[in-house]
């Protein structure tokens, strides 16, 4: 499913085991785990209840340069991210930007096209092996 440029997966796992996926996936084609939010502590923290949600920020200088060398500002949405969350129903979601979309709004074009087709294809490959779709 996508909407509003974000591309979402149902997950056959519980997100920490989806989030653990997702990074093995990520490390095994050669990106780097840049950090790991698990907002459901922040939320805990604030003495607030949410359902299990963690996001994963993740990716490789080699991908996500081109994108910057174009415009520059297309860093904002670099690295690349993936949210694990759980719904109401209890059901396990992965949601990422497409990159499509984020060419789109910094109004990539041919210079870094290449990188966003390989940028696509790379982040539907391992949400969707981190999902077991």
């Amino acid at each position: 499913m996508a909407d509003n440029g974000l591309v979402t997966v149902r997950s056959n796992f519980s997100v920490d085991q989806t989030v653990a996926r997702l990074i093995a996936s990520v490390t095994s084609k050669g990106m780097t785990i840049f950090a790991v939010v698990d907002h459901g502590d922040g939320a805990a923290i604030a003495d607030m209840s949410l359902r299990p949600t963690q996001l994963v920020l993740f990716g490789n200088a080699k991908g996500g340069t081109p994108l910057m060398q174009e415009n520059q500002i297309a860093g904002i949405d670099l690295p690349l991210k993936a949210l694990a969350w759980e719904d109401g129903e209890g059901k396990v979601w992965l949601s990422y930007n497409d990159p499509a979309w984020i060419a789109q709004r910094h109004g990539l074009g041919a210079a870094s096209a290449a990188a966003v087709n390989a940028m696509a294809a790379g982040l539907s490959a391992v949400v969707n092996e981190a999902a077991a779709r």
